[in-house]
């Protein structure tokens, strides 16, 4: 996946915004407007690095003239006590662009940290990890580079991308077949062509699901019985169409391997985006280069 330059650009803007960058008070009344520091961001604890061309683009918009060297490569593995990012310029763009960097940062190469761990776990199995809509607000197109950077895959970037049909708009269809229907009309009536992926909760309704011609089937909140279950359905009744089969709901890092091994294609998981813990990343000043 590209680094979304465009979504970086709007979200840093807001992030500054937010932080009223402009009106530094600390820094503008206790350092004076003509020291220059070199500065580096330390990776506290080892982890993926993800997310650098951000540090840039704060900067491009605190200070141009700020010069920013990348120590690590964008998905490379930062060690405990590694610079990822050196700095040179104004110490007082250097303070007030602080909190921004690391905000992004730590955010980022945390999803990309968590997303390599899940990948590695079933890497050996060829079942591929997928994560959601479950991101922050505004930060979607950032969140789901981050996951990228780990080697996960990408279920749909918005609504537009597939129909999904979930439980609500399955009950408000009139079932399973009947919102696979309705989906297959839509796409006829505005001539438009897209995967149909039903959630499903149990095993009966997985079966209706395939006979209904799903193409995609999200097994949701299923023991790891009931999806080889399934499995079996999918290989029996459907031999000759491959319908995707999909794991999903709060699935962690002990449960993976177990529900890969039933036999599934694809395992999304929403912690990836919307709990992946923060990376310890610091911002230290280490040496005047001006005054």
């Amino acid at each position: 996946m590209d680094f979304p330059v465009s979504a970086v650009r709007q979200a840093v803007t807001r992030a500054l915004a937010e932080d009223h960058a402009h009106d530094d008070i600390t820094t503008r009344w206790c350092v004076s407007a003509h020291l220059h520091n070199e500065a580096e961001i330390i990776a506290k604890q080892p982890g993926t690095a993800c997310g650098l061309p951000v540090v840039s683009e704060v900067f491009r918009q605190i200070d141009t003239e700020v010069v920013v060297e990348e120590l690590v490569p964008e998905g490379g593995f930062a060690h405990q006590g590694q610079a990822v990012v050196r700095l040179r310029g104004r110490t007082r763009s250097l303070l007030t662009g602080e909190r921004t960097v690391l905000n992004f940062l730590q955010r980022m190469c945390g999803i990309a940290t968590l997303a390599k761990t899940y990948v590695g776990m079933v890497a050996d199995l060829g079942v591929q990890v997928l994560d959601t809509r479950k991101t922050a607000p505004g930060l979607r197109a950032i969140d789901k580079y981050a996951a990228a950077s780990g080697g996960v895959s990408s279920h749909r970037l918005d609504l537009s991308a597939m129909a999904l049909l979930k439980e609500n708009h399955i009950a408000a269809a009139g079932g399973i077949t009947a919102a696979i229907n309705a989906v297959r009309a839509g796409m006829a009536a505005e001539g438009r062509e897209t995967l149909i992926d039903v959630e499903v909760e149990n095993v009966t309704q997985a079966v209706e699901a395939l006979h209904a011609g799903a193409s995609w089937i999200m097994l949701d909140d299923m023991t790891v019985t009931e999806i080889g279950q399934v499995v079996k359905f999918r290989d029996g009744i459907a031999p000759g169409r491959r319908v995707v089969l999909e794991a999903s709901g709060g699935i962690t890092l002990k449960q993976l391997r177990r529900v890969a091994e039933a036999g599934v294609d694809k395992i999304s998981v929403g912690t990836l985006t919307h709990s992946a813990p923060a990376l310890d990343l610091s911002m230290l000043l280490t040496k005047a280069t001006g005054t």
